[in-house]
């Protein structure tokens, strides 16, 4: 401690001389002025100042001082003393009583209440608080009365290089690209200093690098770190440590250090070319791989990282150009081999290429160090492979005239075996796109066939599927569309497009247009339809109509004269022959009906029948026809209502010959035996009375005696008939009296015993097991093989 104390006197040796050359001056030999008196014995001091004071008002002040100054960190065996109040007031008998308050008083700084002195009992720190604000006051001694005003004071700490500089941002971290110039500013740190930077040099600091050269330099003032040696290699290293130090006191002995790191990184730029691994590259590939299938992976490397180590791969020579394409994988940066056309391995066997791998992204600085890219010899050999059938063209066209006589060919289809095997082909047709099975193909040669008639006006098109199968392999299978067109004849007769029925006024004129009417055909020519009109060669001289050919291949209808009338004629049935003009000319007749109308002046028709000269009493014809129907209406009411008065006549009572429980019903379908319990249940065939536990015998009478049934009630009209029959059925069924009685015999066995013998030969392994079936061979081929199967079983089950 006494050496750093020695140190520290003597770091502060010029701050102590103005501390005691200030401090002891103001207290003893104060300048005076308005607020400041001289020390007692200078009258010429006190009358100066009271002469001022009359005119200036102000109330004398006698205190001799001045800021004052303590040293920080100072500590020794007694208080230091930091000065002395004094005032001209105190003759120096220990009458006046100095009091001080404020910032530390009394804990900090304390005062000799008589000689005004006062030290500081605390070593005080400036970087805690620089300075302290005190009040000072001189009262008498005995009376406590101030004897002058409170007067305000500044105690400052002065300072002494105490405090290391520090890197308050540290560690740092700055990057810089590589093969940077000498002087490339790098990154730029900063410390602090606690202490004072006004007074001394304590704060003055001065930056040094203590690690990192000959890498990196610093500006000893700025504490700017820039790059010391040019074409720094991030592939040769990419990172380095440096350590900065900072030091006060103007970098001189004895000041205090502090010291920081910066982690500084060299960053890439493309300053290296891509390199293939190996100069030359072998791949092989199956004839029929699938295009855009990759066939193999090359790899240019580059030391570079990022935008600076991707590549571009392109083919730049060889005699697979338009075969082969080469991409890029941005994730690996591989160059990808692709198919980019079908390969034949009976064409061509082998392709060599020329890849190049050049770099996206170059750098203008370092175009001097060489291309930026890089050349391999690629090798790929094409292997055979199985391949399918190709047939001679990718679809195929034929024309067919629909009356095409059946078997014809249509045409062909043709396909060989790319291997060099050359298997034998065989063609088929996909039945699922000829559901008809209209045509056959000739599974050696493809010549299709026609195998039903055509008719382009129900179908135009026909599409099949054609395959062609290897013999030899038939997994190998090729496919191939063929649209057949139906070509069209003249095969059908025109026709009137519509049922046409014309109506001509009584009151028409000659030459009047009746009806136009047109005429369609279901065949399509060339050059469209055209057809001609004509009467039959008997009504060509018909004397009341006659017809007329439009430009538009329509036909008028005209009538010759006027005068036609219903009550002479009311229709007339005019045949018309249409025909076309194919080859052969197809021609039809059709008949166009006439009706004969009563028309109003102005033509428009009114009535076609001949009702309003039968009734003049004006009904039409549905007035009649509703008047009939009324007729017949009550017609058949009358025979219906008459017809069940008479069944109401006839007895109830069904007499013997007709009764239906005496009719017997023969089925020809055999039960299943006494086993089969499902057919039917018994118990629906039994009286109802058995479900009570009473089963009378129903083959004799009786012996109970019934109660007579009540005779019939009348039935009143209007009964429900169907009511009636069931409640008399209901009475039937459950009277046990009623006759004939039913007869149920149940037979749960065959029996046995029977003097004909059983025919069943299911027991006729215990009884008969000597028996001897030779004789079934004289019956018949059938029977001889039946006889064998039983001896053989006879034989079995001996042994």
């Amino acid at each position: 401690m006494p050496e750093r104390l020695t140190e520290m006197l003597m770091d502060t040796w010029t701050p102590l001389i103005i501390l005691w050359i200030t401090v002891l001056p103001s207290i003893y030999m104060a300048p005076m002025n308005q607020s400041q008196v001289l020390p007692s014995g200078s009258s010429t001091g006190l009358k100066r100042l009271n002469e001022e004071q009359r005119v200036l008002h102000r109330s004398k002040r006698g205190w001799v001082w001045n800021q004052m100054f303590v040293l920080e960190e100072f500590s020794g065996p007694e208080p230091i003393l930091v000065g002395r109040l004094h005032t001209d007031l105190d003759p120096g008998s220990s009458k006046i009583k100095y009091i001080l308050s404020g910032d530390g008083a009394g804990t900090i700084f304390v005062i000799n209440d008589k000689t005004g002195d006062i030290h500081a009992m605390k070593r005080l720190d400036r970087e805690e608080k620089a300075e302290y604000t005190l009040t000072a006051q001189a009262v008498d001694r005995d009376t406590n009365q101030p004897l002058e005003p409170p007067s305000e004071f500044i105690i400052k700490v002065q300072d002494i290089n105490d405090n290391a500089p520090e890197f308050v941002e540290g560690p740092y971290h700055a990057t810089v690209p590589e093969m940077s110039v000498v002087g490339t500013f790098v990154t730029k740190v900063t410390a602090t200093d606690a202490d004072d930077p006004v007074y001394g040099n304590s704060a003055k600091l001065v930056y040094s690098i203590l690690e990192g050269q000959p890498y990196f330099s610093i500006e000893p003032h700025t504490a700017i770190i820039k790059t010391a040696l040019p074409n720094m290699d991030r592939e040769a290293k990419e990172e380095y440590f440096v350590v900065i130090q900072a030091k006060d006191m103007g970098g001189h002995m004895g000041g205090l250090s502090g010291t920081t790191t910066v982690t500084i990184t060299l960053s890439d730029v493309n300053d290296n070319p891509p390199k293939f691994a190996q100069s030359l590259y072998h791949f092989s590939v199956m004839e029929d791989v699938a295009l855009g299938e990759p066939i193999g992976r090359v790899k240019a490397n580059d030391l570079d990282i990022g935008e600076n180590a991707k590549s571009s791969y392109d083919i730049i020579e060889g005699d697979g150009m338009d075969v082969f394409e080469i991409t890029t994988d941005a994730q690996t940066q591989d160059g990808i081999i692709r198919v980019r056309k079908p390969l034949d391995f009976e064409t061509k066997k082998s392709y060599t290429l020329k890849v190049e791998a050049a770099n996206i992204h170059i750098d203008p600085r370092f175009l001097s160090g060489g291309p930026f890219k890089d050349t391999a010899t690629v090798k790929i050999v094409v292997e055979d492979a199985d391949e399918p059938p190709v047939f001679s063209s990718p679809t195929y066209l034929l024309e067919v005239h629909e009356n095409a006589a059946l078997n014809s060919v249509l045409g062909q289809v043709t396909a060989h075996d790319p291997d060099v095997s050359s298997s034998p082909i065989r063609f088929s047709i996909d039945r699922h796109t000829d559901l008809e099975r209209q045509f056959n193909i000739n599974a050696e040669d493809g010549k299709i066939t026609l195998a039903t008639p055509l008719d382009r006006e129900t179908s135009t098109w026909h599409n099949i599927t054609i395959v062609a199968t290897e013999t030899r392999n038939h997994s190998q299978v090729s496919r191939v569309p063929v649209a057949i067109k139906v070509l069209d004849v003249n095969d059908n007769a025109p026709e009137f497009a519509s049922e046409h029925e014309a109506f001509l006024c009584e009151n028409g004129k000659p030459g009047q247009v009746i009806q136009i009417v047109s005429a369609v055909d279901k065949d399509d020519p060339k050059n469209g339809h055209y057809f001609l009109y004509s009467l039959l060669p008997e009504m060509v001289n018909n004397p009341n109509f006659t017809i007329k050919k439009n430009e538009d291949n329509t036909l008028s209808i005209l009538a010759k004269h006027s005068g036609f009338s219903r009550q002479k004629q009311e229709v007339y049935l005019l045949p018309i022959v249409i025909s076309d003009s194919g080859s052969p000319p197809m021609s039809s007749t059709g008949t166009l009906t006439i009706r004969v109308c009563g028309c109003s002046s102005d033509g428009i028709v009114q009535s076609c029948n001949v009702e309003a000269y039968v009734l003049p009493i004006g009904l039409s014809m549905g007035a009649l026809i509703a008047i009939l129907a009324c007729i017949i209406l009550l017609l058949v009411i009358v025979v219906l209502f008459v017809t069940l008065r008479r069944h109401k006549n006839e007895p109830l009572i069904i007499k013997d010959d007709e009764d239906v429980r005496e009719n017997i019903i023969r089925y020809d379908d055999e039960g299943g035996g006494e086993e089969d319990t499902e057919a039917f249940d018994i118990a629906t065939l039994q009286n109802p009375d058995g479900i009570n536990g009473f089963l009378p015998r129903k083959d004799i009478k009786p012996d109970l005696q019934f109660m007579p049934r009540q005779g019939l009630a009348p039935v009143p009209n209007g009964v429900d008939v169907d009511e009636f029959i069931n409640v008399r059925l209901h009475e039937a069924d459950n009277d046990p009296t009623a006759p004939p009685y039913d007869s149920i015999q149940i037979y749960g066995y065959e029996g046995k015993g029977s003097a004909a013998g059983s025919l069943s030969s299911l027991e006729s392994s215990t009884s008969d097991s000597d028996q001897n079936f030779d004789y079934l061979s004289e019956w018949g081929p059938r029977f001889k093989r039946l006889g064998e199967l039983y001896s053989v079983g006879e034989s079995d089950k001996e042994t």
